[in-house]
């Protein structure tokens, strides 16, 4: 059995490896809380050269809403893949997914709810 810390640890590599796979390059920082029956994950720098571009050279609110069109059809499409990623890792089936990504901070969160909290075995405080 994992330590939430493992589980944590494993779901932010999987993160990783999904964006470089799809977006063709990785976030610059990523970190995952487990919060009972929640999987909450945090991405920085995840905004690729051309999607800077994008919303600098566009109208604010075009370039905006265009990056966050693709963005929410890309999690969409990935959304089994991920998943099954979570569930493998957790041991727990996905509920639901939430996802959004700021054009401003280059920030993405995705958020997993579980079916219910996963077991993990406790660590040993020193």
């Amino acid at each position: 059995m994992k330590t939430s810390g493992e589980i944590e640890a494993a779901i932010c590599q999987g993160m990783t490896h999904f964006a470089q796979e799809c977006i063709g390059r990785g976030p610059k920082d990523v970190h995952t809380y487990l919060i009972g029956d929640l999987l909450v994950i945090r991405l920085q720098g995840v905004l690729t050269a051309a999607e800077q571009h994008l919303v600098k050279t566009l109208q604010a609110e075009k370039g905006r809403d265009l990056l966050k069109q693709v963005r929410i059809q890309l999690m969409e499409t990935a959304q089994p893949i991920l998943e099954a990623m979570v569930q493998k890792i957790t041991g727990v089936r996905v509920l639901s997914m939430h996802h959004d990504i700021s054009t401003v901070t280059g920030e993405e969160v995705v958020l997993f709810t579980l079916v219910k909290a996963p077991l993990f075995r406790e660590t040993k405080k020193k």
